[in-house]
C-alpha cells in the first residue's frame, strides 16, 4: 500500500513571526533565508497578508509590494505563496467595494501571489463570495477558511475555582450551541460551492481540543470534494494534539512552522509533527535535509529578534540526526495509542511532556480557560497597564461572554476580538466609575453592532441594537458610502503626487495612516536624490513661552488614554449638542467624542497624534 502524503503549509515567514516576534523580521534577514527554502518543496509557503502590510511599513520602513516580489522571484514557482486576508475588509475594518477587492487581488496575483486565504470575521458568507470569485477569475487559487470559535462560557462555569472568583446561586440554563460541527461543515460546504479550490479549519486562538480536531476534520474530509487543510496555535496546549489527530483523520495539508518559530503562540513545528506522521506511516512531503538547512540559518534570525522574544527558546534538535531520548520515544508511542483510542487526557499529557522536554512554552492556562486567542489577551493586559488600571483585568476577562452575546455571538478573531475585547474593558471601566454599561461604545462596536460588518451568527437584540447606535434596524455598510482616500501633490517634494501608482494607491486605501507616513518618506528621499543634496534645515527662531492661561471655564476630558486622530474645533466655533469634536482612538478602537451641550469653544489643547491619558483635558468651553 502506498504511503499516505500530508502537505505542508510553512507560516515561518508570516504567521510564525507575527505570533512570536511581533512581525519584526526584516526582509534582510528573509533574503538570508530564501536561498534554503528553494529546496524545501513546502507545498505552500505563507509570506504575506496578515499584519506584515501593515508592521513592515510601521516598524520596519519596507514596502510590502517589494517583500512580496522580492520573495516570488527566488522561490521561483517551487512552492505555492499565500497571503492571508479578511474577504470583503482585506487588511482593515472597513468593507471596501468591489473595485478596491479587485484591485487588490489583481496587484498581489501579478507580484507573485499564488494562494490568498480569505476568511470573514463573523463567518458571514456574503463576506468572502466576491473575493472568491475574483481570486478565481484572476489566475489564483482561492482558500476558503472558517474560523474556528466555541460557544462562550456561562457565567457560573467562566468563574470555576483557579480562574475566576465563584459565584453562587441558582445554575442559569445553559444556552443553546450555535458553534456544532455542522456549524462549521455548512459554512465549508458554502464555501466550496462558491469556488474555493482549498478549505481552511483556521483555529486562531488555538482553541481546537483534540476530540473536537478528529471530529470536524474528519466530517470536512467526507463533506468536501476540495482539500482540508489544518491551521491551529499552540498557546492554551492543544496544538500539537490537535494537530496529530488531524493528521489520523485524514487531512491533506497541515500549518507548521520551522523549529526556532514554532511552538508557544504560534503553530507547531514541522520537526515534531515530523516524528509522528513516520511512526503513523504518513510521509510528509517536504525535502527535510533543506528543512535542516533553513533551521540551522533560522536560529540567526530568532537572535536578531531578541528584543521582541518573549517566548522560552527550545534546545537545537534535528530529527534526522538526533535519537530521541528512551522516555520521549516511549511518550511520542503513549501520545499515538491515545489519539487513536480517543484518549485525550492522556494524549494531552504525552504531548505536553514531549513539548517540555525540547523547551517549548508550557500551555498559557489562563488564555485556555478564557477561551479567548492569546494576543486578544496580551492586548488587553497591554491597553489595562496603559491605563493604570491593571486590577480590572479579571473584571474585563469576566465580562468578554456578554459582550460576545450582546453583539451576536461573533467568533473572536480580528478584528471582532479587539472590537469585543476593548469593549469589555471599557464596560469595565464604566463600572468602576459608577456609569452605566457601554457609556463609551467605540465606532467599531457600534458598526459591529449595527451591522456594518456583516450578519452575526445570531441575531443582535433589536433593544440593545438601538441602545448602541440610536435605531433598533439592523443596516448594512453602504459600499457607496466609501470614499477614496486623497492623493495629495507634496510641493514640498517638487510637486509630486504622494502615491506614484497603483501599488502605493492601495495602500493608501487599506491602511492610510501608516501608508501615509511611509510613502512621504519615500518621497522625500527621491526629492533628495534628484537634488543631490538633503534638505537644508530651516533656521528656528526661538520665542519666548507665552504664560500658560489657567482654565476656568466647563472642560471635555478624554474617558480613557488613547491617541488623537482629528480635531474638527477650534478656538471660538459655536458647537450644537450632539456635534462630534473629535476623534481619538483607545485600545485600538475609534471613538466619536460629542457635545454634551450648545457651547462655544474657548480652547483646544490637543491635536492629530497627541497621546493623552485618562481625564486629560481636551477641550474647554466659554
Amino acid at each position: 500500500m502506498e504511503e499516505r502524503k500530508l502537505k505542508i503549509r510553512d507560516l515561518t515567514l508570516r504567521d510564525g513571526q507575527q505570533s512570536l516576534f511581533a512581525t519584526r523580521l526584516s526582509q534582510a534577514e528573509i533574503d538570508k533565508l530564501l536561498p534554503y527554502y528553494e529546496n524545501a518543496g513546502f507545498y505552500i509557503m505563507e509570506v504575506w497578508g496578515g499584519a506584515v502590510p501593515d508592521s513592515v511599513m510601521r516598524y520596519l520602513d519596507e514596502s510590502p509590494w517589494d517583500r512580496l516580489r522580492i520573495i516570488s522571484k527566488a522561490m521561483g514557482g517551487r512552492s505555492l505563496l499565500s497571503a492571508l486576508s479578511r474577504g470583503r475588509n482585506l487588511f482593515g475594518y472597513v468593507p471596501y467595494p468591489d473595485s478596491v477587492l479587485e484591485g487588490f487581488y489583481k496587484e498581489a496575483i501579478a507580484n507573485g501571489l499564488n494562494v490568498m486565504r480569505i476568511f470573514d470575521a463573523l463567518n458571514d458568507i456574503d463576506n468572502v463570495r466576491e473575493s472568491i470569485r475574483l481570486i478565481n477569475k484572476l489566475g489564483g487559487i482561492a482558500d476558503g477558511a472558517v474560523c474556528y470559535t466555541v460557544d462562550p462560557k456561562s457565567n457560573e462555569a467562566a468563574q470555576k475555582p483557579g480562574f475566576f472568583a465563584r459565584l453562587f446561586g441558582k445554575k442559569a440554563e445553559e444556552p443553546e450551541k450555535i458553534f456544532t460541527d455542522e456549524y462549521f461543515v455548512e459554512k465549508a460546504k458554502e464555501m466550496e460551492s462558491l469556488g474555493a479550490k482549498i478549505i481552511t479549519l483556521k483555529d486562531m486562538a488555538g482553541l481546537v481540543s483534540p476530540l473536537r480536531a478528529a471530529a470536524i476534520i474528519s466530517k470536512l474530509k467526507a463533506a468536501l470534494k476540495v482539500p482540508v487543510d489544518f491551521h491551529t496555535h499552540c498557546t492554551p496546549g492543544y496544538g500539537l494534539a490537535s494537530s496529530i489527530m488531524a493528521i489520523i483523520n485524514g487531512v491533506d495539508i497541515l500549518d507548521t512552522n520551522i523549529w526556532w518559530f514554532g511552538g508557544g503562540s504560534a503553530a507547531p513545528a514541522i520537526e515534531l509533527v515530523y516524528i509522528f506522521a513516520k511512526k503513523l506511516g504518513v510521509e510528509i512531503d517536504v525535502n527535510m535535509e533543506a528543512v535542516g538547512e533553513i533551521r540551522d540559518h533560522l536560529l540567526a534570525a530568532r537572535q536578531s529578534l531578541k528584543a521582541f522574544d518573549l517566548s522560552k527558546m527550545p534546545k537545537p534538535f534535528d530529527p534526522l540526526k538526533d535519537t530521541l531520548p528512551a522516555n520521549i520515544e516511549a511518550e511520542v508511542d503513549r501520545a499515538i495509542a491515545a489519539a487513536k483510542a480517543m484518549d485525550e487526557e492522556t494524549l494531552l499529557a504525552a504531548c505536553h511532556a514531549i513539548e517540555e522536554y525540547f523547551g517549548f512554552p508550557k500551555p498559557n492556562e489562563i488564555v485556555k480557560d478564557a477561551e479567548v486567542p492569546g494576543g486578544m489577551y496580551s492586548n488587553m493586559v497591554a491597553q489595562l497597564k496603559s491605563l493604570g488600571a491593571e486590577d480590572l483585568l479579571e473584571d474585563a476577562m469576566r465580562l468578554i461572554p456578554m459582550v460576545r452575546r450582546d453583539a451576536g455571538l461573533v467568533p473572536l478573531v480580528t478584528p471582532t476580538s479587539q472590537i469585543v475585547g476593548s469593549q469589555a474593558v471599557s464596560v469595565a471601566l464604566d463600572r468602576k466609575k459608577g456609569n452605566p454599561d457601554y457609556s463609551n461604545p467605540s465606532n467599531q462596536f457600534i458598526s459591529l453592532v449595527k451591522g456594518e460588518y456583516g450578519h452575526t451568527p445570531v441575531p443582535v437584540d433589536p433593544a440593545f441594537r438601538e441602545k448602541i447606535t440610536g435605531s433598533p434596524v439592523e443596516k448594512p455598510y453602504d459600499v457607496n458610502s466609501y470614499k477614496k482616500p486623497e492623493n495629495p501633490v507634496l510641493a514640498e517634494y517638487g510637486n509630486v503626487p504622494l502615491a506614484s501608482n497603483r501599488e502605493e494607491e492601495l495602500l493608501l486605501e487599506l491602511l492610510p495612516t501608516v501608508a501615509n507616513g511611509f510613502l512621504r518618506k519615500r518621497r522625500a528621499e527621491e526629492y533628495a536624490a534628484k537634488e543631490q543634496s538633503a534638505p537644508k534645515a530651516e533656521k528656528v527662531e526661538v520665542k519666548e513661552e507665552a504664560p500658560v492661561e489657567p482654565i476656568t471655564g466647563p472642560t471635555l476630558k478624554a474617558p480613557m488614554g488613547g491617541r488623537v486622530i482629528c480635531v474638527n474645533v477650534k478656538a471660538g466655533d459655536a458647537v450644537k449638542k450632539g456635534d462630534i469634536l473629535l476623534v481619538y482612538e483607545a485600545m485600538k478602537m475609534e471613538n466619536d467624542v460629542q457635545a454634551e451641550n450648545d457651547c462655544t469653544v474657548k480652547r483646544v489643547f490637543v491635536k492629530p497624534d497627541d497621546v493623552v491619558g485618562t481625564d486629560a483635558v481636551l477641550i474647554e468651553f466659554e
